[in-house]
């Protein structure tokens, strides 16, 4: 059960890097993401298989990167600067 609650990576399998963005994603993004970030949420979409690139400018800079199309049209998420050191972590879990 607590592999599906992760995304099918149970977390003895994640490198330290992608345990550290498992707990902040837990942490920070569950309350709009599902817990399982390859189901969309109540209000983000899934965020599986996300580039470092789209994590880094949504959740730092509140925008996308020149050309992406988000999967949701929403504005909701406001950006996060503090979690600009996470960046690396959240995509190596999201990957």
């Amino acid at each position: 059960m607590a592999a599906s609650l992760a995304g099918c990576r149970d977390s003895t399998t994640l490198s330290a890097a992608a345990e550290r963005g498992r707990q902040i994603y837990l942490a920070q993004c569950t309350a709009c993401h599902n817990m399982d970030p390859a189901q969309p949420g109540a209000v983000g979409p899934a965020l599986k298989g996300a580039s470092r690139e789209v994590i880094e400018a949504k959740v730092v800079h509140g925008t996308y990167p020149l050309g992406y199309t988000p999967k949701r049209p929403t504005k909701v998420m406001q950006p996060i600067p503090a979690a600009a050191g996470d960046v690396a972590a959240l995509a190596e879990y999201l990957k």
